[in-house]
């Protein structure tokens, strides 16, 4: 399910680079994705969906909206909304999640009623051509649509009447959006022959001409648009002065993610769009993009069957799903930030868990004294070998050369050799170990750090072309002792260890509580990966 990383670069145009293909780093991740639910009422493509704090909506080429509750994904009482009658492009929630906006190839925009699940108003565009996309304001009082007659329109939600229609893109509209404080709309053409062009208009002052024009923003056509919900004067209650500032992402047909700084000041037609940063790493073209409502994560769909997650301070990607045999079409994160929804041509909605295991190889390394030095815990000579090479006798000398020569025997009655110091957590050393002092627990715990972070010579960089199924679902590292848990998934027996022992009895893949905790050797894997590893 996840694969290696690729690098990301800032900035400029990498494209016929052959660094972007050969280069390759395993930046730091701890997030892992585990799918819980599976949705698979629809009978044709899932086209898109959305979230609000309590209901998640999809939408198909079947002509249907369903409805779903947040919290078990068990289908509302006022699903499905009937009444379109070909292929639903977009749906989106008001703010307050109460109006759900669709639209549709039968020209028509609809806004339905999410607690009876009545539709509340039919709209259209004077052409009556395909609307592509809908979005809401943030405090709901607009919505903004953009279809096949190249133009974009403003409508009142209150009144259901149009405000203004926007001209100037050449092709059809395929993504449109507000800038958080409600003041501008960017929309995004699909190019054809050329490329796409991003467009900046004024949604409240009545400016009937575009204010800004980002010639070809995507090479053949831009997908998707959307901006940060926390970036600049975004993450501001009440910001000061008429600047505004914000990070707008746009993915397009030239499998790209671009990051793009907004800068606009209120009341005039000042507004500049720079290009920030270039995401690659898909291999064909971006259909949609989110942002966590946190605004730490940035999610990325695309026809290459996947759904990326990128971190957006460090603009690295994190992991790469591919549990959909489609284009993956659609992605949407709840209201807390920690489910992930991912729609595809395979006719279903995927429901993720993002787990953050950050703490799970540091466990009970709170509470350490300051002030030793880094050679004097890593016990010297010992950190030119990598930890989990170390035999039980090695543990035991590493111990004395720590002072702490009285626990030799412990260890050694234990049988503690370097794999199983990695798993160890602090409870363990207490109530396993009769380390009864917790300064000696914090010592050998943070001197098995200091190890782990200054190996000399040492490092664990895995081949780019490591089989996934080498690497642990956790650490996304090469397993040194594969082991299958009661889920049926391998794991690398430290880290699948020291994620029970913190308490947490849900399996890190699928999220369902464990049967047991005993761990199967998988025997077959390590000689897969031992084999692997001598004749790289």
């Amino acid at each position: 399910m996840f694969v290696s990383r690729p690098q990301v670069f800032h900035g400029e145009d990498y494209r016929t680079s052959s660094v972007m293909t050969d280069a390759r780093i395993r930046a730091p991740c701890s997030l892992v994705a585990s799918n819980t639910h599976t949705i698979t009422t629809h009978t044709s493509d899932v086209t898109c969906l959305a979230f609000s704090a309590t209901v998640l909506a999809t939408c198909s080429s079947d002509r249907s909206v369903r409805l779903w509750g947040a919290k078990d994904f068990s289908e509302l009482a006022s699903s499905p909304m009937l009444g379109h009658t070909y292929m639903i492009h977009c749906c989106a929630f008001s703010p307050l999640g109460s109006v759900l906006a669709t639209c549709s190839t039968d020209g028509t925009l609809r806004l339905w009623d999410v607690k009876t699940g009545e539709t509340t108003a039919i709209l259209a565009h004077p052409s009556k051509c395909a609307i592509r996309v809908c979005q809401f304001s943030s405090d709901g009082k607009l919505l903004v649509t953009g279809g096949d007659d190249d133009t974009v329109c403003l409508w009142n939600v209150a009144d259901k009447k149009l405000v203004r229609s926007f001209k100037g893109h050449d092709e059809s509209v395929m993504a449109a959006t507000f800038t958080p404080d409600g003041h501008y709309v960017v929309s995004g053409s699909s190019g054809g022959d050329l490329g796409g062009d991003l467009l900046v208009w004024d949604a409240l002052y009545g400016h009937g001409k575009a204010l800004k024009r980002v010639a070809d923003c995507h090479d053949l056509g831009v997908a998707c648009c959307q901006f940060s919900p926390t970036y600049g004067s975004a993450g501001q209650p009440s910001p000061s002065g008429s600047v505004r500032q914000f990070l707008l992402a746009t993915g397009g047909k030239d499998n790209l993610v671009k990051l793009w700084m907004f800068t606009a000041e209120v009341g005039s037609v000042n507004v500049t769009v720079i290009l920030d940063t270039m995401l690659p790493g898909h291999t064909d073209s971006v259909l949609w993009l989110a942002f966590s409502p946190d605004g730490t994560l940035l999610t990325s769909c695309s026809l290459d069957k996947t759904a990326r997650l990128w971190n957006v301070e460090t603009k690295q990607t994190l992991i790469s799903i591919d549990g959909h045999s489609s284009y993956v079409t659609s992605c949407a994160f709840s209201s807390n930030s920690k489910c992930l929804a991912t729609a595809s041509n395979d006719n279903t909605v995927k429901v993720w868990q993002l787990n953050d295991t950050s703490d799970i190889m540091t466990e009970g390394l709170s509470g350490y004294e300051q002030g030793e030095e880094v050679d004097s815990l890593a016990g010297g000579s010992f950190s030119k070998v990598a930890m989990e090479t170390w035999s039980v006798e090695d543990v035991c000398h590493w111990l004395v050369s720590l002072g702490l020569a009285q626990l030799e025997d412990k260890f050694r009655d234990n049988a503690i050799d370097g794999r199983e110091l990695l798993g160890l957590t602090g409870e363990d050393l207490r109530t396993s170990l009769d380390v009864a002092a917790l300064g000696h627990r914090n010592k050998i715990l943070r001197a098995r750090t200091a190890v782990q972070r200054h190996p000399i010579g040492g490092g664990r960089s895995e081949p780019a072309d490591t089989p996934e199924e080498f690497l642990c679902p956790i650490t996304q590292e090469i397993m040194k002792d594969p082991v299958i848990a009661s889920d049926g998934y391998t794991y690398d027996r430290p880290a699948i260890v020291a994620w029970m022992g913190r308490g947490d009895q849900r399996s890190p893949m699928t999220n369902v509580q464990l049967n047991s905790a005993e761990l199967t050797p998988n025997r077959t894997l390590k000689m897969m990966i031992q084999k692997f590893l001598q004749n790289p």
